[in-house]
């Protein structure tokens, strides 16, 4: 039997109540199902068209605002609702900052925590991002380069990005140049920068393997427009490297790195320093020589080296080419016996209860996903301090009901708007135990 096909609902007129976690403005159909509308503002009446279901109720599009909000303004950027990288430029900033905060609140309200310690919000600015991952398609003769549009497979070409660092957005007409030489790039293809201290590191994931003319074009390109690393691989397999001019290095906490490429990395330096200065505060305040800190999601050393200032770090990453890049950076740095970096995977293999005995915090930046698998564990374990950097207030409340059940109390808050004009919100908790 085919499954039935919903019949989205028609066009009709409703009150946006409110931006819901995803940014999009929320309001009620006349039969009373929620409807979720992109690019609207609480107290706006829109007349919308619902397109496709979503959850219990039906995602839409705004066919026009009959009452429109005093909070909208115009947004900055001339790409913004064809580009899914912004979803709330048109927001007026005190309104955008108070809703940003309030998703960490209602999160950790809704995981038990009725006190909420005052929110530090700390605003992003425009040109600021130093790592974006661009799409790539090959379509009637040109290149395509830039961002999928929102809720589509669609690019949009992107001649400039006004959230994008100066170095980077310069890149993109070169790129976009040598990109289109490639035969390589049959239909689709991927390019991952980031920008670290010692200039852009590119990563291109292509649909069909290097010529020869191919790689020359590309050390040519990485050459001229001081690229110290380019990197390429085919679909999803480990990459290689095309070229190396110099070492890739990002210096965190004062030690140099040499990452591995499209490794993860906080997406400004602005908000890294953040977080690391809301994690140093909230650790224990009696700290010896002895105590020791257990870091999870290590990842390539973003916390791990300012962590080791302050006490010993046992540190676990999933990823085998950032555990050998942070024990690399350990060793050169003479941190060997300070740092101890473990390869493991925490959501096939959490760390069991007697693994996190003795430790007098537990420092975890897990990805977007959370970290549901190893959270029990943490929680069973009674460390006394438990410090929870995320990305994905949704996932936060989950483990922090765990923690909360567990008897943690809710020390400090930190929220830090590094992904500008979008839904995400970076945050960094702390949690006590018998506080």
């Amino acid at each position: 039997m085919k499954p039935v096909v919903k019949q989205p609902p028609r066009p009709a007129q409703v009150r946006i109540e409110r931006v819901g976690a995803d940014g999009d403005g929320v309001g009620t159909l006349p039969d009373g199902v929620p409807v979720y509308v992109p690019f609207t503002l609480p107290n706006e009446v829109v007349t919308v068209g619902p397109t496709r279901p979503r959850g219990e109720g039906w995602l839409a599009r705004a066919d026009s605002i009959e009452q429109v909000s005093q909070a909208r303004i115009e947004a900055p950027c001339d790409y913004f609702g064809r580009c899914g990288g912004c979803a709330l430029q048109h927001w007026r900033e005190p309104d955008y900052a108070d809703w940003k905060t309030g998703l960490l609140v209602a999160a950790l309200r809704r995981a038990g925590y009725a006190e909420i310690p005052a929110v530090t919000l700390l605003r992003g600015l425009p040109g600021e991002r130093r790592r974006l991952d661009f799409a790539v398609r090959r379509s009637h003769g040109k290149i395509i380069l830039g961002l999928h549009s929102a809720g589509s497979g669609e690019v949009i070409d992107l001649t400039h990005c006004l959230v994008l660092h100066p170095m980077l957005m310069a890149l993109m007409t070169p790129l976009r140049t040598v990109l289109y030489g490639l035969a390589a790039i049959r239909r689709a293809a991927s390019v991952v920068i980031n920008l670290l201290d010692s200039g852009p590191d590119v990563l291109l994931r292509t649909d069909a393997a290097l010529s020869l003319a191919d790689r020359n074009a590309l050390i040519s390109f990485a050459q001229a427009h001081g690229v110290p690393r380019l990197s390429w691989a085919s679909g999803n397999a480990p990459s290689e490297p095309v070229c190396m001019f110099r070492p890739p290095v990002a210096i965190l906490s004062g030690v140099e790195v040499r990452p591995p490429p499209g490794v993860f990395l906080q997406a400004t330096a602005a908000a890294e320093a953040a977080i690391v200065t809301a994690i140093l505060a909230g650790l224990p305040e009696r700290m010896t020589s002895r105590s020791r800190i257990a870091e999870l999601y290590a990842g390539c050393g973003t916390l791990t080296f300012a962590l080791a200032g302050q006490a010993r770090v046992a540190a676990w990453e999933g990823d085998a080419a950032s555990v050998s890049a942070l024990k690399e950076a350990a060793n050169r740095a003479g941190l060997a016996g300070r740092i101890d970096v473990t390869p493991r995977d925490l959501a096939r293999q959490p760390l069991a209860v007697k693994e996190l005995a003795g430790f007098a915090a537990v420092v975890l930046d897990p990805p977007h996903a959370g970290a549901a698998a190893q959270i029990v564990h943490v929680a069973a374990a009674r460390v006394p301090a438990v410090i929870y950097v995320s990305c994905n207030p949704a996932t936060l409340l989950r483990d922090a009901r765990t923690l909360h059940a567990a008897g943690y109390t809710l020390s400090a808050v930190t929220a830090i708007d590094q992904f500008l004009w979008s839904a995400r919100l970076e945050t960094v908790s702390v949690f006590h135990r018998g506080a």
